[in-house]
């Protein structure tokens, strides 16, 4: 059997992060983890490119823009949605992964998701730094294991 191994290497990729502006500093630690483990990987500053959105909504309107350009290699979802008092919390976490599914699966782009969903603001505190991480890990990897196939 053939396999594909796991590959992060960063190296020349030019990643794109579509970054809501709600919940500013949740939105922030995702990013700042989120750039990191980007350049950790390889992936130079100068390759990166960032653009702010009012909301969750919105974001998936601008990852497709980015994906239909054909300037990036992969996009990066960053994004909170904390819960509230109305249905509202499930519209926008329901909308937004959608929305960001849509652009992947229309572009074939890889997007990694990091629209944190959570019951309160401790919970999004507590998974920014470890989920905007992740993030970048996963668009390196899926980028590559695309190259690859």
């Amino acid at each position: 059997m053939k396999e594909i191994e796991q590959n992060l290497n960063g190296a020349g990729l030019r990643i794109g992060i579509v970054q809501s502006r709600f919940n500013s500093e949740v939105c922030e630690g995702l990013l700042a983890a989120c750039r990191a483990q980007l350049v950790a990987h390889g992936v130079a500053e100068d390759d990166i490119t960032l653009a702010s959105v009012p909301g969750a909504l919105e974001i998936p309107l601008v990852l497709l823009r980015m994906a239909e350009s054909g300037q990036y290699d992969g996009l990066v979802a960053l994004g909170a949605v904390i819960r509230g008092d109305t249905y509202h919390f499930e519209v926008v976490s329901n909308e937004s992964a959608r929305g960001v599914g849509d652009v992947q699966l229309a572009s074939g782009i890889p997007v990694a998701n990091a629209i944190l969903t959570t019951d309160n603001d401790d919970q999004a505190i507590a998974r920014m730094n470890v989920k905007g991480g992740e993030a970048a890990q996963v668009v390196i990897e899926m980028v590559n294991l695309l190259r690859a196939i």
